[in-house]
């Protein structure tokens, strides 16, 4: 609505001339003295009046500025321009809405300051885990010096040593001379496991700076098309691959690749409701009692943190070591595997970003997810 107001020495005097530049469209707003009368002065009263229509408004705008203009007659008008104000009346309405908890959450006693909104906004966006939230920020809110509280970028540089305390890391340690590493990848069908184990095979091959020998072993026998994926790999980086259907044969794929430094074990996936599967690769691994593996369980990151948590409990029979973490560039938001990691206490070891073999592969860095975490995009290595 636009606003104007008019002059005069009574409410009727100032009315009327309203009425006569404004019309009968005019909706009166307020009525107010301005001044009192004294010693050669009057008494003046201003009512103000909203038009709704644009286009009237601004043709009365121009009638009173040409009006003025040609000293034809005074008019005691001005003309409100209230755009400025109510843009800010809507950023300061946009900043008490975010420093208030939103009411699905449980935990009511927080109001953000100021300071903190923007962290408390990136947390939110960042689908971290509330409870966790709401520990960080009261616990920051309280006994950060005040000083700091004042400065934003000292805010973020807390925050985010605050992040790098509590991700779990699991920092590549490369293979010894003499050394086998053996590692088996579990997780559900389409995590991009088989993807992974082509791209760290062709790293340890090749990028390590060291003649590392490598070998594959597959165990998924069920899914279409899932060994001629890995012989394709295979054939191309001339790494040996070896077929096991039957966990009796498995010790004997072992001592077939007994001369390479790392040896990768990729499983047939599975829902997390699946426990006959699960059982399946579990049959497999106790065949290699003796044999240290590295239990590595493969997730995405596109997926709900409670979905994370259920996957992990079911396939935490298998004794999972590390986590390796997939898909990082189908989703915008990282606080569901930061708080999901520190929740079942394991490191992450690897992530994957795009499919590109084997470029799209990132060693786990706490460095790398905070600044995922804070420009809530990845950055491509």
């Amino acid at each position: 609505m636009n606003m104007l107001s008019f002059l005069g020495e009574t409410p009727t005097h100032a009315l009327r001339k309203a009425q006569e530049e404004c019309g009968e469209d005019a909706i009166v707003i307020s009525t107010k003295k301005i001044s009192n009368k004294g010693k050669g002065s009057k008494d003046m009263y201003e009512i103000l009046v909203g038009l709704e229509d644009e286009t009237h408004a601004q043709a009365v705008k121009q009638r009173l500025q040409l009006s003025s203009q040609n000293n034809e007659k005074k008019v005691d008008a001005q003309f409100y321009d209230f755009r400025a104000e109510i843009l800010q009346m809507q950023d300061e309405l946009k900043k008490v809405q975010k420093s208030l908890w939103e009411p699905k959450s449980k935990l009511y006693d927080l109001v953000i300051p100021s300071e903190f909104i923007d962290i408390y906004a990136l947390f939110e966006k960042n689908e971290f885990d509330e409870e966790m939230t709401y520990t960080i920020l009261k616990k920051t809110i309280t006994q950060l010096p005040l000083a700091m509280k004042s400065n934003e970028k000292k805010i973020k540089d807390f925050f985010k040593l605050i992040l790098r305390r509590i991700i779990p890391i699991k920092y590549e340690v490369p293979a010894r001379v003499h050394q086998r590493k053996v590692m088996m990848f579990v997780g559900p069908t389409g995590v991009g496991k088989t993807t992974t184990i082509a791209k760290l095979a062709a790293r340890y091959a090749y990028k390590m700076g060291v003649d590392y020998k490598v070998g594959i072993i597959t165990l998924d026998s069920f899914r279409v098309g899932a060994i001629e994926q890995l012989k394709a790999y295979t054939n191309i980086m001339r790494i040996p691959l070896e077929v096991v259907k039957k966990s009796e044969d498995l010790v004997e794929a072992l001592l077939r690749l007994q001369d390479c430094h790392y040896i990768l074990i990729d499983t047939a996936g599975s829902s997390q409701y699946d426990a006959d599967k699960i059982e399946i690769i579990n049959k497999y691994q106790n065949r290699l009692k003796d044999i240290n593996i590295e239990k590595m369980l493969v997730l995405p990151a596109n997926i709900k943190r409670t979905d994370l948590l259920e996957i992990y409990d079911h396939y935490s029979i298998l004794g999972i070591n590390n986590l390796i973490l997939t898909k990082l560039d189908e989703t915008k938001s990282f606080g569901n595997i930061i708080s999901f990691a520190y929740k079942v206490k394991k490191s992450i070891a690897y992530l994957s970003i795009g499919q590109n073999v084997p470029d799209d592969l990132v060693c786990a860095d706490d460095s790398y997810l905070i600044d995922c975490f804070m420009n809530l995009s990845i950055t491509k290595k």
